[in-house]
């Protein structure tokens, strides 16, 4: 059976050798469906860097590590699981044979074939200095970007305008080598920031050199780093993903230590992390970081400074701003163990976070249980076991001296069509940490007990259908819930795909929590909000170098007995990409009509080469962008976008310092990448 199947794959393989450009999907499609539970202002160059790098590098599949394939981020724990049981049966010949693995979708293998390779492993040529200089991957970044209109923070307001001009610069250098050394910086200036202040010099710099599988050390970063192990309760740092269309998508994967160069100001650590292979399955994480952060500092009666929480916004425009810039001191050193296996991966997690000065959250009621003092110690154990076709995971958090979290799941290959995932979670209202990203409704990982269940259902090989239904509940107060509340969530997602050609998806979404009343009314008690968002797309493409998006979607929103809002937003993508040429694009013309920001709708926008790319849709208006790239040499390309938003009838857009007078908002952007391989 093995044989016919391959022999099958192949005469498959030949027969869609003739157009290279249909085995490639767009990048942009795969950040879109990954990237929308993620907050708007998240930077994505991190994820977009990495799909990028497995397009020009892809990974040897019968060579290929959990870790490596954790790093394509769309493939589940479940999914990656399942391949490794098949990989220990039998190499692949082929990609294709991914057919024959439990739960790899045609839609899924589609995604993953610009990727992946079958072949002989290239020999490792060594670090000698010529290899170094001309076997490496070199990527130098210029990146300019401006609002086109005046924001009324640049007016000459005495003492309460931005300090800087309204561009904002970005530098970005990345270098690898085989895989074994990455080395790298980035230079950042926002809009309205100094482009050098006494404090730091260039407003934000980070760096980083990483060398990999080298003997015992697997890997070892010096400079700015980031941490992600287990489900995120214990420690995690950069962007996580959460509930999705991809029901499965719930199991964190995570990648242990990697480099960081994100744009993000926060969530890193900067200092020296080394992972070690101790014995043939046992590896030992040990890191020690010290970085200046953001804070507003209070004088308490004692006299002492002390803070209420960490600035993660990263601007520094006006007087106060640049005030609490890097103004307290944060540490953070430990340690993990892991023990890993094809079947069974277990870790241990130590560490403790130092700041600079106490904290004190507050007076308020709903701060009864919230974090204060200088030091907080974390310990957390995590686990994954995949046997036969179910694989479970989950992760167990403590805080020392306060409370814990625990999350537990299990997914499983019902059939070869079905796929079902369930989770608990059960974070204590004093669970304290500031590194995590565990699944949850809550903006931090405490307070809060939930259920989760998803199904997908391949129907056809064409039509697969998602469903999931998460119940939450609140046991203490939250910032506007002044009560213990509840709330409930569920998903049902129709999609459609026949070849590459044309694709469709038909959603349903509702959210019910509960909020204190609105200010100005006599309630004293939380009341319902219901949201609901209803979602229309599909894509297809002319011959090969046309590719045309249509999304229709509605919002619906409710408070207590207030009104019902509504907003519907309808938007056409067109994008070109000859194979050879030298330019190629795409444009968006979208209407929107939302009753207030409570009806807005989010939708993935593309962007030059790792821009972040989210867009928010509030309000009545039009909204059109063109994205385009030139290529000017062979190393070199220029990308230009031009992105505008008209509100009819309105004489201001936005507030505060961020006011524009008149009805239209334009931003401009320039970026010129040099590549080398």
């Amino acid at each position: 059976m093995q044989v016919i199947l391959r022999i099958l794959c192949l005469f498959y393989l030949l027969l869609s050798r003739g157009t290279a450009s249909a085995q490639e999907e767009d990048i942009g499609l795969v950040v879109e469906d990954l990237t929308e539970t993620l907050p708007v202002e998240q930077d994505f160059s991190e994820l977009t860097e990495k799909l990028s790098f497995y397009r020009k590098h892809p990974i040897n599949l019968n060579k290929a590590t959990p870790e490596s394939l954790k790093s394509l981020y769309f493939l589940s724990a479940l999914q990656i699981s399942n391949f490794f049981s098949y990989l220990q049966k039998s190499k692949l010949m082929d990609v294709l044979e991914l057919q024959a693995i439990p739960g790899f979708d045609p839609a899924t293998i589609n995604r993953l074939l610009p990727f992946v390779v079958v072949r002989d492993p290239i020999e490792y040529t060594g670090l000698k200095p010529k290899n170094l200089l001309n076997g490496g991957s070199h990527e130098l970044t210029f990146r300019y970007s401006r609002l086109l209109q005046q924001q009324k923070g640049y007016k000459n307001l005495k003492g309460s305008g931005y300090l800087g001009t309204a561009d904002k610069l970005i530098t970005k250098y990345k270098y690898n080598y085989q895989q074994v050394i990455s080395a790298g910086f980035l230079l950042e200036k926002d809009a309205g920031e100094k482009l050098f202040n006494r404090k730091t010099g260039v407003d934000h710099v980070s760096a980083h050199l990483a060398l990999f599988k080298l003997g015992i050390v697997k890997k070892l970063v010096i400079g700015d780093y980031s941490m992600q192990f287990g489900q995120g309760l214990t420690l995690w740092s950069g962007f996580s993903f959460g509930k999705g269309p991809d029901v499965t998508s719930v199991a964190a994967k995570d990648v242990g230590l990697k480099p960081y160069s994100s744009t993000n100001e926060s969530m890193f650590f900067r200092g020296a992390a080394i992972t070690l292979n101790m014995l043939k399955n046992i590896d030992v994480t040990a890191f020690a970081s010290s970085r200046r952060s953001d804070a507003s500092l209070t004088m308490q009666a004692d006299g002492n400074l002390a803070l209420s929480n960490i600035n993660s916004s990263g601007l520094h425009r006006t007087p106060t701003e640049v005030q609490n810039q890097r103004s307290v001191t944060q540490q953070a050193y430990g340690a993990v163990l892991q023990y890993l296996s094809d079947n069974l991966n277990l870790g241990f997690i130590a560490y403790r976070t130092i700041f600079q000065h106490q904290f004190f959250k507050g007076a308020q009621l709903y701060n009864k249980y919230a974090f204060s003092g200088r030091q907080l110690g974390n310990i957390g154990i995590h686990y994954n076991y995949n046997f036969k076709s179910v694989y479970l995971y989950g992760e167990i958090a403590q805080s020392t001296g306060a409370g814990s979290a625990i999350l537990a799941g299990a997914m499983t290959s019902l059939s070869p069509k079905i796929s079902a995932v369930v989770l608990h979670r059960s974070y204590d209202k004093n669970y304290h940490n500031f590194f995590s990203a565990a699944l949850g409704e809550g903006s931090e990982t405490n307070n809060e007990k939930g259920w989760y269940l998803g199904l997908n259902y391949y129907l056809t090989r064409q039509l697969t259908w998602s469903v999931y239904g998460d119940y939450f509940r609140f046991p203490w107060m939250k910032y506007r819930v002044s009560a213990a509340s509840s709330g409930y969530e569920f998903l049902h997602q129709l999609n459609y795909s026949k070849s590459k050609k044309f694709k469709a998806a038909l959603r349903f979404k509702f959210e019910q929590k509960q909020q204190n009343p609105d200010e100005g009314t006599d309630e004293d008690y939380v009341e319902k909000v219901v949201k609901q968002n209803y979602r229309l797309e599909w894509t297809w493409k002319l011959y090969a170098k046309f590719n045309f998006h249509q999304r229709l979607e509605a919002s619906r929103y409710q408070k207590g007995k207030l009104p019902v809002e509504t907003g519907l937003m309808l938007y056409q993508d067109v994008s070109y990409t000859p194979i050879g040429s030298k330019i190629s694009g795409n444009v968006r013309f979208a209407w929107f009509n939302t009753g207030s920001y409570n009806s807005r709708i989010y939708a993935y926008e593309a962007d030059v080469l790792h821009g972040s790319g989210s867009g928010l849709y509030s309000g009545k208006g039009v909204r059109a962008y063109l994205n385009a790239r030139y290529k000017i040499a062979t190393k070199i390309d220029m990308w230009v976008r031009l992105a505008t938003s008209i509100y009819p009838g309105q004489d201001a857009i936005g507030t505060g310092l961020d006011q524009i007078e008149g009805n239209k908002k334009t931003e401009l952007k320039v970026q010129l990448s040099y590549r080398i391989r």
